[in-house]
């Protein structure tokens, strides 16, 4: 029999081949998954902010007859609406493309803007309005 002491690993010795890149892992997750949420945020609040945005457009909107006729008078845009709708902008926050539910008189469906600030004002691009019964789409104003 031997006398000597069996040295002992300690846990980190025994378990480091999975807990590094387990950690790594969950440390690059983290790190996409909260840059994401930071834009995805920053374009809601933005939104919020840009009302005037919505409310020319609805307006743009609701002076055409084909809107009127399907649609009927749109409501304004409340701010759930932006929540719940898609918003990207772009060019330091001079460019938008953004999708957000609408309510007409006679049917609901979804807007969709493209716009460009120019001077402090949107200068829009393209408006649709896609409605959701009909599964049709009417171009308020198209310059593409």
């Amino acid at each position: 029999m031997s006398n000597e002491l069996a040295v002992k690993k300690t846990w980190l010795q025994n378990n480091w081949k999975w807990l590094l890149p387990t950690l790594l892992g969950i440390l690059l997750y983290a790190c996409f998954f909260t840059s994401t949420i930071a834009e995805d945020t920053t374009s809601i609040i933005q939104a919020y902010s840009d009302t005037l945005l919505y409310e020319k457009a609805i307006e743009k909107a609701n002076k055409n007859r084909e809107v009127l006729a399907v649609i009927g008078r749109i409501e304004p845009i409340d701010k759930l609406s932006i929540m719940e709708g898609n918003v990207l902008y772009t060019n330091h926050n001079n460019s938008v493309a953004t999708t957000v539910r609408i309510i007409g008189v006679k049917e609901i469906g979804k807007i969709d803007i493209i716009a460009h600030k120019m001077n402090k004002e949107w200068h829009y691009q393209k408006i649709t309005i896609r409605l959701k019964k009909q599964k049709a789409t009417i171009n308020v104003l198209d310059q593409e």
